[in-house]
């Protein structure tokens, strides 16, 4: 994930000497003094030439492994190549990377991006980049190869699936200039319900979002807002409190940071009235939403500003700082607190005795049964509990999950070849349009059922469908037939009308009769 940082600190030489002091006979001095004796046993001894940078690297790696799943050691070379990258100086597949002790998962999609139009999903576990096994990388280091120069590609070996049973598959990807925004969407959904969607919380995303709801929610009588958090892996801390700031009135807590140093206990609030602290919101949030994103989402559930649905959050929320470590210029991201929503939860999920791998397959699950006993309340009174991540309050069905060849199909451009042929025989008129926004049975005998067709002739598959991933698929060809016909404005305005957690919302919406939504008690 992003860590969540509320500033960026950079270590001095005595600052890291603290906190490892080399007092004579102490019993910190003793341990160096082991691990010192194991790296000359090792370089004068093991069957193969090994570096000492190697080794102690390595050492390194196991040491914040230890600690916690999120804390990294980044070199300077990789470090320098990244900031190129978000700088726009050099192009990227849109796929954000994770670490875990049996490998390297995909963490996060952008929206829109040449990983996503291949059909690469969250969860994926990556097991080889341009037929070179990642065995030992970090996804730091994997993330880094993944940028080059515009126009150039990477072929990735996947893994889909539990750890026993998964799938494999091979994708190949284009580097394309990808800019990093905060808003992925920003449009009317319908009369006087204005819809955005965060992909991630870059520096600006307070403007950007001040900026959209302005745009979307202009001239209109009756304003209403969906915030869509989903997918969200998080970014900066105070990015979280600038959006936030947006929708609470001014002297409002956002969340509370603590740690073992005092500097790290901190309180962050609203310094302004938010122009739009009395738009009635309801925010959508999933397994995939964390960090930063999920702190929004606390913040808004205790002070009882919106209605929160969709699934239960990752359960990420730590302090991170960066330290240098001297001399070459390299660093190390360091988990130094957690954060509290206002109420008191504790978002970040347990990680103590578990490993990685468990660790992120529990995304979107609570924590130990332990952990949720404790009743914490909103300003209106109502209960909600820690254990790991935000609870919403309504849990909506998680979509159907695409089997694996369909990503197959997507790199071979299946999908696009059905969906690209159909569109011309489209009628361009507004009545056509509108109507394709709910022809299902017309989606599944003229995109569906001859995808299916081609994907097993060629790919040589039973391309057999459970009926929620009918539906699914369905709609994914009808909404690029969509696109194709007649623009992309209208490809996402047809994803979004079929999309079941918007329409809970919009629900939410009309039952309340265009008030402020009432969570459930």
């Amino acid at each position: 994930m992003h860590g969540i940082r509320r500033s960026i600190v950079l270590g001095s030489v005595a600052a890291l000497a603290g906190i490892w002091p080399l007092a004579a006979q102490s019993p910190s001095y003793e341990q160096l003094q082991t691990f010192s004796g194991l790296l000359s046993q090792i370089r004068l001894n093991y069957v193969e030439p090994v570096s000492t940078e190697q080794l102690v690297r390595a050492a390194i790696a196991g040491m914040l492994r230890s600690l916690d799943p999120h804390s990294r050691f980044v070199p300077r070379d990789q470090n320098d190549r990244f900031l190129a990258w978000e700088a726009g100086r050099l192009a990227g597949t849109g796929i954000m990377l994770e670490d875990e002790d049996d490998g390297i998962r995909v963490e996060a999609v952008l929206k829109e991006s040449p990983a996503a139009r291949a059909g690469i999903l969250p969860g994926d576990q990556v097991l080889a980049l341009n037929d070179t096994l990642v065995v030992g990388s970090t996804a730091r280091e994997l993330q880094v190869r993944l940028i080059g120069d515009r126009g150039t590609r990477v072929r990735l070996q996947l893994a889909r699936g539990p750890r026993l049973q998964a799938d494999t598959l091979t994708v190949t990807v284009r580097n394309e200039i990808l800019r990093p925004r905060s808003i992925a969407t920003a449009r009317q959904l319908v009369p006087g319900v204005g819809y955005i969607r965060l992909q991630g919380f870059q520096a600006q995303a307070g403007k950007e979002v001040h900026d959209a709801a302005g745009h979307v929610l202009s001239g209109l009588r009756l304003r209403r807002l969906i915030l869509d958090l989903r997918g969200n892996p998080g970014g900066e801390l105070q990015a979280a409190v600038d959006v936030a700031s947006e929708f609470l009135p001014r002297g409002t807590v956002v969340c509370r940071t603590e740690g073992r140093r005092q500097d790290t206990d901190h309180e962050y609030a609203t310094t302004g009235d938010g122009p739009f602290a009395n738009v009635p919101l309801a925010v959508l949030i999933d397994e995939h939403t964390a960090s930063a994103a999920e702190v929004l989402a606390g913040a808004l559930q205790d002070h009882d500003r919106a209605v929160i649905l969709g699934r239960r959050s990752f359960g990420k929320a730590l302090v991170q700082r960066l330290f240098e470590v001297p001399p070459a210029g390299d660093a190390v991201w360091l988990t130094v607190g957690y954060v509290r929503t206002p109420s008191g939860r504790l978002i970040q999920r347990r990680f103590r005795g578990v490993g990685a791998e468990q660790y992120y397959a529990a995304a979107g699950r609570a924590g130990a049964s332990e952990d949720t006993l404790t009743a914490y309340r909103t300003d209106g009174g109502r209960t909600v509990r820690g254990g790991g991540g935000i609870r919403p309050d309504s849990t909506l069905p998680a979509p159907a999950a695409p089997p694996l060849w369909w990503t197959a199909a997507a790199e071979s451009s299946f999908d696009h070849t059905v969906a690209d042929s159909v569109a011309p025989t489209l009628a361009s008129d507004a009545a056509s349009r509108a109507a394709w926004l709910d022809a299902s049975a017309e989606w599944r005998t003229r995109l569906l059922l001859p995808l299916l067709d081609r994907v097993r002739s060629r790919l040589r598959v039973t391309a057999a469908l459970d009926s929620a991933q009918a539906i699914e698929m369905a709609e994914v060809l009808a909404a690029r037939a969509a696109e194709v016909r007649w623009s992309t404005d209208f490809g996402e305005e047809f994803r979004l009308h079929n999309d079941p957690d918007v329409r809970t919302a919009l629900a939410w919406f009309d039952r309340e009769t265009g008030s402020r939504p009432t969570p459930p008690r």
